[in-house]
């Protein structure tokens, strides 16, 4: 298996780059739809777009990318045997912790639908530079390689 994986590495890492900008961009866009929902009156109609926007953000790109970066981040660190290094662990680490932004957000999203506003639209604006933080670590981690 570890042959066939290298030979597909490249396509691995392909794949792996493609969903992570998918997941990002949802992970950007989502904490931003949360301000403009909590704007919104909450037995208005716009109050049920917004939650029907969340929620396909959610199922339709933010999922799946989280699994497709997992599943083919895992590959390709077996493939690379980067297991053993330092920056993966490293990397790892922010990724579970990105991983769990998403758990996060995704909670939210439904204290949203039940009409809970319980962070301002101050804090979501703060919210959303997470992903951009970890990702410039993540970016840095895996192309300079410090450790």
């Amino acid at each position: 298996m570890h042959d066939t994986l290298a030979t597909l590495y490249y396509w691995l890492k392909a794949g792996h780059i493609i969903f992570v900008i998918f997941w990002m961009a949802g992970l950007f866009m989502l904490p931003r739809l949360f301000v403009y929902h909590q704007e919104a009156a909450p037995d208005s109609p716009e109050n049920a777009v917004w939650i029907d926007r969340e929620r396909k953000l959610l199922k339709i790109i933010l999922m799946p990318s989280i699994v497709v970066v997992w599943v083919l981040g895992i590959l390709l660190a077996y493939a690379s045997g980067a297991w053993s290094q330092g920056w993966f662990h490293a990397k790892l680490l922010l990724v579970l912790g990105l991983s769990a932004y998403h758990g996060y957000l995704s909670a939210y999203a439904g204290k949203l639908a039940r009409g809970e506003r319980t962070l301002t639209g101050k804090q979501l604006r703060l919210l959303n530079e997470v992903p951009g933080i970890a990702v410039a670590l993540i970016v840095i981690l895996v192309i300079i390689k410090p450790f």
